[in-house]
């Protein structure tokens, strides 16, 4: 016996992974309904070897219904989202709307399993910021190990993390370098994006951070440890899919980079690919369709007294979002559903 399962904001980018997961994890599916805004209402979207047309996401009955992943922003999820859960579907959400509500657990399955069960308390589970997730899947097994005190993060982020238009954007202003005819200005993007770097995600702060870089503060406390002290600068590049980090640990304790890769080596979810010659590192755009994150640049620092800088990269559309939210979603199934 499977699961009823909704995808809400099916059209889009998360969306549409949310679907190709599903079927490629053979999660245990009895019925699924894709829903999307009325101005979608009909489109086709593929549930592996089936092709499924979306339903309008305004009268969508949810009763009946196991779980609903949902990928819209956090206007409609505000809406939406409650309906869900009181018609007793369980919600998986991907914005932002949910996630600093004590009430309601922030998940990476790797990291923080046994917080599923706090899911009763509102029939709704959040799923963390796409640069947060893949993080803390490092952090967690060396904070096991080691307590880690302090991390230093600079991201590097790809424009699909701002949607199909950010991609759309990233490939316009492309062409247009190449055709002096024509020209794209910035819209999605504070600044032009092709060939060049924008230290700017979301909307600045009081105190000079943008939201961004607080959510990354935010998240890896409640997911990791609230006593982690943490502080990041976020950068969108030119890249269309996949989000790198590097990252800078402070431990309580001594650890060795050899042990640090051991470590990293026997924890779910990573991959460490870690050569000290050209080449012997994941890059972006080698990550993009991948379920791991991938670990590379393991290396002491020797500038604290217990130091490791890492090099993180993974698909921001998968573990990001997609992948963690259907991972959520076993785990659920797993341990509080138990029907599949």
């Amino acid at each position: 016996m499977g699961y009823r399962v909704v995808v809400v904001g099916a059209t889009g980018n998360v969306g549409r992974e949310m679907l190709n997961i599903l079927a490629e994890r053979q999660f245990p599916v009895d019925e699924i309904a894709a829903l999307a805004s009325r101005k979608s209402l009909g489109t086709e979207v593929s549930f592996g070897d089936k092709t499924i047309k979306t339903q309008d996401l305004d009268v969508f009955d949810f009763t009946g219904w196991d779980m609903a992943l949902f990928a819209v922003g956090s206007d409609a999820t505000k809406i939406y989202a409650p309906k869900a859960a009181a018609a007793g579907c369980v919600v998986i959400d991907n914005s932002s709307l949910y996630r600093y509500d004590p009430d309601i657990p922030l998940i990476v399955p790797e990291v923080n399993p046994q917080a599923i069960h706090a899911y009763a308390n509102k029939n709704i589970i959040a799923n963390p910021n796409c640069s947060t997730a893949q993080m803390v899947v490092a952090l967690k097994p060396l904070h096991d190990r080691a307590k880690i005190k302090r991390v230093v993060v600079s991201t590097y982020q790809s424009v699909s993390g701002a949607g199909k238009e950010g991609m759309d954007e990233l490939w316009e202003q492309t062409k247009a370098v190449y055709n002096p005819t024509s020209d794209v200005p910035p819209k999605k993007f504070q600044k032009e994006i092709a060939f060049n770097v924008i230290p700017h995600i979301d909307v600045f702060m009081e105190d000079g951070s943008t939201k961004e870089e607080w959510k990354m503060v935010a998240e890896t406390k409640k997911i990791v440890d609230p006593s982690i002290k943490v502080t990041a600068t976020c950068v969108r590049v030119p890249v269309f899919v996949g989000h790198s980090e590097a990252i800078n640990i402070e431990f309580e304790e001594f650890l060795d980079e050899d042990e640090a890769r051991d470590i990293l080596r026997e924890a779910p979810g990573i991959m460490v690919i870690d050569k000290r010659e050209a080449g012997g590192y994941v890059t972006p755009k080698e990550c993009v369709g991948d379920f791991a994150t991938f670990i590379s640049r393991i290396r002491q620092d020797s500038t604290v007294e217990n130091g490791l800088n890492l090099w993180c990269v993974s698909d921001n559309l998968r573990k990001g979002a997609a992948l963690n939210a259907v991972q959520i979603a076993e785990l659920l199934g797993r341990e509080v559903l138990k029907k599949g």
